[in-house]
């Protein structure tokens, strides 16, 4: 196979049916360009349809309801922190008891956790590549931490029945960082 570039216009006669193509540098140039993109968006796409499923794979922003003995524990959801609001118009104050409310979230929260019972020990706890910030809102008020355990934020201690809105953020604005909460009622 040849492939010719002209340089002004050009014309083409193939075999004995005198089929006769015109292209300029530019048509040329659109349809390799064409030819390439398509080629690799099939590419693309048969690389994601190859992708076997992994049944122990987590959701992303997974809402949740917990009882007492829940499995597996420690229990992970995941998802992408950070977002266009500060947390502390989530919280509507700069501080908790738990620590201060900084970074930034999205309006929404990234989890529900419904408790279905009083847990008198329960800890989240946000692992991320990147410093993330944790903020909850829940029976009982708000609650924020930044690096509470190994530069991780945790938040740990008795917890009331009830739904817990979970948030999970950056330092600034528009950041998006991938992030895994455990939650366990071990100590």
């Amino acid at each position: 196979m040849q492939i010719l570039i002209p340089s002004k216009k050009k014309s083409w006669v193939k075999n004995h049916n005198k089929i006769v193509l015109t292209m300029t540098n530019a048509t040329l140039k659109n349809l390799a360009l064409g030819v390439v993109m398509v080629t690799v968006g099939l590419l693309l796409s048969r690389s994601v349809e190859a992708q076997p499923f992994n049944g122990a794979s987590t959701p992303m922003f997974e809402n949740i309801t917990l009882s007492p003995q829940f499995s597996p524990n420690p229990l992970l959801i995941r998802g992408l922190s950070g977002g266009p609001t500060l947390a502390k118009d989530i919280t509507g104050r700069e501080q908790t008891e738990t620590g201060t409310c900084q970074g930034y979230v999205d309006q929404k929260p990234d989890h529900t956790i419904i408790l279905t019972t009083f847990f008198d020990y329960l800890q989240l706890q946000v692992q991320s590549s990147e410093d993330t910030v944790l903020v909850i809102r829940g029976p009982g008020g708000s609650w924020c931490n930044d690096d509470g355990k190994d530069m991780n934020p945790n938040i740990e201690g008795q917890w009331l029945s009830g739904k817990y809105e979970i948030w999970v953020g950056s330092y600034k604005t528009n950041a998006y960082h991938p992030y895994v909460i455990s939650i366990t009622d071990k100590k």
